[in-house]
């Protein structure tokens, strides 16, 4: 994996935590959906994916002229949110359940990301602006899945 300095470090390095963070919440959505009841509930959850996928084609396009593969969650990190999913799950299967794991996880992603958006201030204004739209769509879903925690 090439290193990279200055500006164009810092965008693909924004893009590449941009990519683990969609990657993740896709997965984590995935990993859900088919046990959400509630159908307004489930649609919240199809449309956040639909926002993170498309998100996800443009930080691609970008990597791309870059020459960089883009970067996968931390296995680790995956590893544990899948237990963690699955262990309340068995225990209690609502969408309460569902909802409360979901807003960790936004939590999570929104923390992170804008850890890296600031880090990485020298990123160019694209990939700022997907950051940003990403975070933004993560703190959407928890507003909007309030009601069934």
């Amino acid at each position: 994996m090439q290193e990279y300095v200055g500006k164009d470090g810092d965008t693909v390095k924004l893009l590449r935590e941009c990519d683990a963070g969609i990657k993740m919440g896709v997965d984590s959505i995935n990993e859900v959906i088919n046990s959400v009841k509630n159908p307004d509930f489930k649609m919240l959850l199809s449309d956040c994916r639909a926002q993170h996928e498309k998100l996800g084609a443009e930080v691609g396009e970008l990597l791309d002229l870059h020459s960089d593969e883009g970067k996968n969650p931390n296995p680790m990190a995956k590893g544990m949110s899948w237990v963690k999913t699955n262990a309340k799950l068995m225990t209690d299967p609502s969408d309460s359940t569902i909802a409360d794991l979901m807003t960790d996880g936004c939590n999570m992603g929104v923390k992170s990301l804008s850890r890296y958006f600031n880090q990485y201030k020298s990123a160019d204004s694209k990939s700022r602006d997907i950051c940003e739209r990403l975070v933004k769509s993560e703190l959407d879903l928890t507003n909007d899945i309030r009601q069934y925690l």
